[in-house]
């Protein structure tokens, strides 16, 4: 038998939304243990499969697919609901994780994280959006500190089976590792969620939008991470490849002005509040990458750390995030959302620049701790900068803009570990010759210039924190303090279809 959703008050395991919160932290966990596992073996892949070069693909390749599919698999979720997305969600992920695990190259592996990245384009928004829809804005932050415990959960045990994995088995193992995940995630989310039907309408997919941003992003990435070493940065291939990025983003503009059913609305970047959380969002991406990416190689090769070691330092910041981000609720609904993302911003700060001055002989426990320090400011910076925003529209909008921030993270990741890549890589290939292998002392440089981009991005972040709206934000008076007062249980939402009712769940087995 089916009830609203309101009709629980608590926000925990024991409530009739238990079931559905444990499937959605099983299903984000596919996407973080993923991140973790494989940030600690990427010294073991690069090793059997070689190229140190090419190893920021193998991060690029993930988050571009999975970046260009967010907003496609939000815009259908708002259409034919969050559990059929999230079904195909998993099955990409589950079909991209076995291939992995049996590349035999370094460009079948990077083809196969492509594959990964298009499923979990889908699972890590539809958890939050799913979040989003059962919980009111005072629950979320409980909730989503649930959802962000899975990311400190995978923190510790990702980098624990990574670095065994490496060191006693074979890195193909962390693909292997999640074909288990996949299936009970998707059994718990058969049994426990239940949305009720949407009303179906014709659907027409932006083909020319979603082939013309994947062009631009992908000849980014490629100018970016090829140019100083495939060609100069001054000549004219390199003008000429980011000229055709101008040229595609200006004409992607024009295409999405006219679609019937945009890949990307414009229309969410006309409120305040979503641009700004947006552009933080994106600068969340693009930090996080640059610490995950590189850290693992500065804390093997130069401090000269094995696996579990590196692991145990990097695992420090996602274990400061989720205990940030689940006390980021008491916080902004007390001082308000802006403020407690440019607290958070400040502490963030404060930990990337000690990430900068960090030396060719720093202890690791000096690195575990700036990692922690970096984590939790994130922690009090993305968690209430993505509620704001989702608290500001309806529920069949809320797909959209839920897509869309996390969109513009998979794309500041993507595009922030092309410019890492460029940035360590014009100091390597310029110190090495003859395809040797870089040493101790060009990976310290390399590494150094990587964690002083990441304190200059935590900087613009600040800056994006404090172009949101303050208090609850001008954007979205109504809606925040409605569901606030109301709950969300016998509302309905007026959008794109109608009056659409609430997902309901059963007590039962579905």
């Amino acid at each position: 038998m089916s009830r609203p959703i309101a009709s629980a008050a608590s926000v925990g395991f024991r409530s009739d939304r238990g079931p559905v919160l444990a499937s959605l932290m099983l299903a984000t966990s596919l996407v973080a243990l993923d991140s973790t596992i494989i940030a600690t073996a990427v010294p073991s892949v690069v090793a059997d499969l070689s190229g140190f070069d090419q190893f920021p693909w193998l991060f690029s390749a993930y988050l571009l697919a999975q970046a260009l599919t967010v907003p496609v698999y939000a815009k259908l979720a708002d259409t034919f609901g969050r559990k059929p997305i999230m079904y195909v969600g998993i099955g990409l992920f589950l079909a991209g994780s076995v291939l992995c695990g049996f590349a035999w190259s370094m460009t079948a592996l990077i083809v196969f994280r492509a594959l990964q990245g298009l499923g979990a384009g889908a699972v890590q928004p539809m958890s939050m959006t799913i979040a989003g829809d059962i919980y009111t804005v005072a629950e979320r932050a409980k909730a989503q500190g649930y959802l962000a415990s899975v990311w400190g959960m995978s923190a510790v045990i990702g980098p624990l089976l990574g670095g065994v994995f490496s060191e006693y088995v074979s890195w193909r193992w962390i693909f292997f590792v999640n074909i288990p995940l996949c299936l009970v995630a998707w059994w718990m989310l058969r049994r426990s969620f239940h949305e009720t039907q949407q009303p179906r309408r014709t659907h027409r997919i932006d083909v020319a939008g979603a082939a013309l941003l994947t062009a631009a992003l992908t000849v980014l990435i490629l100018a970016l991470l090829e140019g100083g070493q495939a060609w100069a940065w001054s000549s004219m291939t390199s003008w000429t490849m980011f000229t055709v990025v101008a040229v595609l983003l200006v004409a992607f503009v024009f295409v999405e002005r006219r679609a019937p059913e945009p890949v990307l609305p414009l229309w969410v970047f006309r409120s305040r509040l979503i641009t700004a959380a947006a552009l933080v969002s994106l600068l969340v991406g693009a930090i996080v990458m640059g610490v995950t990416s590189y850290g693992p190689t500065y804390l093997q090769d130069v401090l000269h750390h094995g696996p579990l070691a590196a692991g145990f330092a990097l695992a420090t910041m996602t274990i400061g995030w989720p205990i940030a981000a689940s006390q980021s609720g008491r916080l902004y609904l007390r001082i308000g959302f802006r403020a407690t993302a440019v607290i958070g911003a400040v502490i963030a700060g404060g930990g990337a620049t000690l990430l900068a001055l960090l030396g060719a002989h720093s202890s690791i426990w000096q690195v575990a701790a700036v990692c922690f320090i970096v984590g939790a400011g994130m922690g009090l910076v993305a968690s209430p900068t993505l509620i704001f925003a989702q608290s500001s529209v309806g529920w069949s909008e809320r797909g959209v803009v839920t897509g869309t921030t996390m969109f513009t993270r998979s794309m500041g990741s993507a595009v922030g570990v092309a410019v890492f890549g460029a940035l360590a890589n014009a100091i390597v290939s310029g110190a090495v010759t003859g395809g040797q292998a870089p040493d101790p002392v060009t990976l310290f440089q390399a590494t150094h210039r990587v964690f002083v981009a990441v304190a200059v991005l935590v900087g613009l972040m600040l800056l994006g924190t404090l172009a949101l709206p303050a208090g609850r934000g001008e954007d979205a008076p109504a809606d925040v303090e409605r569901i606030a007062d109301q709950g969300t249980g016998s509302r309905t939402e007026t959008g794109d279809l109608g009056a659409i009712p609430e997902p309901r769940l059963a007590s039962g087995d579905g």
